[in-house]
């Protein structure tokens, strides 16, 4: 079943939010012309430090009027092709160069980041479900609440970069948020085919609306998204596409001039995934031994894999079945298995992205 929906309607409108009572400090000016790179500071009070704060980098590059880019990469801290080229733009890129506003936030998970882990080993939240987040809350809900709070109101586009992460290997793709308007999904797809990755891919993540994206689409921005291959490594094919995707997306904006480098064989695939029905799903406590490679066109019923039991040689491996036909868009990467980990993710050819059928 598809979990995602377009509503025929006219354009998306900005929500005007006022953001809710907090403590979280910035060590840079948000309105401020030029170039600086600082911090927003959440006040923590653990056992070694009373009246301490974490230090989230931030940084904003502006000159003259013009659009308002967020850009936001370490969102799962084992994730890492986002972080290595948004620090890259940052210290590469001339204010002279811009046109309106990039705001930059290249660690936003930062305790997950310095951990090299998925979820922040302060208060074991997953960053990415936990918005619209809450002030009153632990770390990560208090970053996240800032981000939807402050950040997004301020903004016109919000590019999320992402990878697989460590139990993941993902073909390196542009994300496309779907939206609950028309006019509103078109300017997702149209900025999302602008990043010029080789594979777009629509995903609603089941419908959560706790991610930082789906909560991005509802206050009206344009959103972005990227999944860089994975596996908790850094692919040098993935982080070029990354490092030209970023500046695709500010030129789409018009931050910076000239047209977007859309290099041949960019959008070639470009799919969806088809809610619940695209995921292979383990049932048991084992191994995993993958046979679908990623990439490969699959078809309903193959052998998509096996779950193989260490300790009970005589019992048989359970086979997983591929339920539809599609396209191998994401494979686990760890073998080790418990039931609900995810070992496949199914995606189907979406035409309609291409044409006004929407």
């Amino acid at each position: 079943m598809t979990n995602f929906s377009v509503v025929k309607s006219g354009a998306s409108e900005r929500k005007p939010l006022t953001p809710r009572r907090n403590s979280i400090f910035t060590s840079v000016d948000l309105d401020r012309s030029g170039k600086q790179i600082g911090y927003f500071c959440v006040p923590q009070s653990p056992h070694d430090d009373a009246w301490g704060v974490v230090q989230v980098p931030i940084a904003v590059v502006k000159n003259g009027t013009g659009p308002t880019v967020l850009i936001e990469a370490g969102n799962h801290g084992d994730e890492y092709e986002g972080p290595i080229a948004l620090g890259e733009l940052l210290r590469e890129i001339d204010p002279a160069d811009v046109t309106g506003r990039i705001i930059a936030i290249p660690a936003i998970n930062v305790r997950a980041v310095e951990a090299g882990q998925r979820t922040s080993p302060i208060d074991g939240l997953n960053f990415n479900r936990s918005f619209p987040g809450d002030f009153n809350g632990t770390l990560t809900s208090q970053i996240a609440a800032y981000v939807n709070d402050c950040l997004f109101p301020i903004a016109d586009y919000f590019l999320d970069l992402h990878s697989g992460g460590s139990s993941l290997m993902i073909l390196p793709s542009a994300i496309i948020e779907p939206s609950a308007t028309t006019e509103g999904h078109r300017r997702n797809i149209r900025a999302t085919l602008a990043f010029g990755a080789p594979t777009v891919v629509m995903i609603d993540n089941l419908g959560d609306t706790r991610t930082s994206t789906a909560a991005a689409n509802q206050q009206g921005l344009i959103v972005i998204g990227s999944e860089m291959a994975g596996g908790g490594l850094v692919s040098q094919e993935a982080l070029t596409i990354c490092r030209r995707g970023i500046r695709n997306i500010l030129k789409h904006a018009g931050v910076l001039k000239g047209a977007p480098d859309v290099p041949a064989g960019a959008n070639a695939r470009v799919l969806k995934v088809p809610g619940t029905e695209g995921y292979v799903l383990s049932e048991d406590d084992g191994v995993f031994e993958p046979i679908s490679e990623l990439g490969t066109a699959v078809k309903k019923g193959e052998i998509a894999g096996r779950i193989h039991f260490l300790r009970s040689p005589a019992r048989e491996p359970v086979i997983l079945h591929h339920p539809i036909d599609g396209i191998v868009f994401a494979k686990r990467q760890p073998g080790r298995v418990r039931p609900g980990n995810c070992c496949f993710v199914l995606a189907n050819e979406y035409p309609e992205a291409l044409s006004n059928e929407l």
